[in-house]
């Protein structure tokens, strides 16, 4: 018989951990922008050295090797991360979040069918109405960056640009590896557990289950700055209503993905401003 209860209270506790990572994450972006305000903006694609200037699992790529005057003026206080150690980094997170979920759902009996996952589980009409949703998603996520720019509310894209790779092998780790684990654990978690198990375990409103998720999902992207924020539970509401109105993780989890995939491959693959 499914423990709810104690499932619910493991689910908070993951929760809440990835909360106190994404504040963790949002200081660290935001030293670095103390540090990087008298150097030009780096058109997408390029290698800013200030976000190399590591603060903690922030870091872009290792540039030139630190001398004492660095260390003197404080710039390198901390070390530095490769790409692809970064990448390594938020893909073993991102896992062992999704894994201690996944964990706690078979120790307390959680249908599969609550987190949205029944037969079958990959069908056609399920991944194209995954990427149907996530293009749509993605073209209005850019129409409404490219207004908040245009008010001087921009989104932080340190993040982003700290993760772009420079290599090819570093793309397929970013585009095969690290982007599904990231969409898989956080729908699994904000929508599948948050709105899906929530809702058959307590019998909670979908919808309301849905707004709330939403905030949850707002905060955790607190180093994208307020804009990113903002946009980011606008996002996750409209994902969470996708859930709720299909029924299928899949679906969140596709759209989501290509959300992130596009994105990078977009500004810091081809290069688009």
């Amino acid at each position: 018989m499914p423990d709810w209860a104690t499932f619910a209270g493991f689910a908070g506790v993951v929760l809440a951990l990835l909360l106190l990572l994404a504040h963790a994450s949002k200081a660290a972006v935001s030293d670095d922008a103390v540090s990087r305000t008298d150097r030009p903006r780096p058109r997408p694609g390029s290698v800013d050295p200030a976000v190399a200037e590591v603060h903690v699992s922030l870091s872009n790529r290792v540039v030139d090797p630190p001398t004492s005057d660095d260390w003197a003026d404080g710039t390198r206080a901390t070390p530095q991360l490769s790409t692809m150690a970064l990448l390594a980094n938020v893909a073993v997170s991102q896992g062992a979040f999704g894994l201690l979920l996944l964990a706690g759902a078979w120790f307390t009996q959680i249908p599969t069918a609550a987190f949205g996952v029944s037969e079958p589980v990959l069908s056609a009409s399920t991944l194209g109405v995954g990427v149907l949703l996530g293009t749509a998603l993605y073209v209005a996520n850019e129409v409404g960056a490219s207004v908040g720019d245009r008010l001087g509310i921009g989104a932080d894209e340190g993040l982003r640009e700290a993760l772009a790779p420079d290599t090819i092998g570093g793309w397929a780790v970013l585009l095969l590896l690290v982007l599904p684990v990231i969409a898989g654990f956080e729908e699994l978690l904000f929508r599948g557990v948050l709105v899906g198990v929530f809702s058959v375990g307590f019998g909670v409103s979908p919808w309301l289950l849905a707004g709330l998720s939403s905030v949850a999902f707002a905060l955790g992207h607190g180093a994208q700055g307020p804009a990113g924020v903002v946009v980011t539970g606008v996002l996750g509401f409209v994902l969470a209503a996708a859930f709720v109105l299909t029924g299928s993780l899949l679906v969140v989890v596709v759209a989501h993905y290509l959300v992130n995939a596009l994105e990078f491959l977009v500004h810091e693959g081809v290069g688009v401003d």
